[in-house]
């Protein structure tokens, strides 16, 4: 059985059991979270759409840790106006193991 989630302005298909990395959710690490922005839910034969979301299903999810992803380097120049800006980026993630889907 898979579902596609919404968090954090991102859509992902996830499985139970599946470790991913999300935009940052504000729970303690070991806290149980419960994604209710489930798009759509499948499995085998049967795919459950949304319009926009399915009701009463539910994904479950255990905090494994947080943390920051890779530098990103932000380099803008215009050309013959002595303007060189520099830049870095690095963005906090939460990283979740998937539980169980209740459809």
């Amino acid at each position: 059985m898979y579902a596609v989630i919404k968090t954090g302005g991102k859509q992902y298909r996830v499985a139970a059991g599946e470790k991913l990395k999300v935009e940052q959710i504000p729970a303690d690490i070991g806290q149980e979270i419960i994604l209710d922005q489930v798009l759509m839910v499948g499995g085998g034969e049967s795919v459950r759409l949304g319009s926009p979301l399915v009701a009463g299903a539910r994904v479950t999810a255990k905090v494994l840790s947080h943390g920051r992803g890779e530098k990103i380097r932000i380099f803008k120049m215009r050309r013959r106006k002595h303007y060189q800006k520099r830049q870095g980026h690095r963005q906090n993630y939460t990283e979740i193991e998937i539980s169980a889907i209740n459809a």
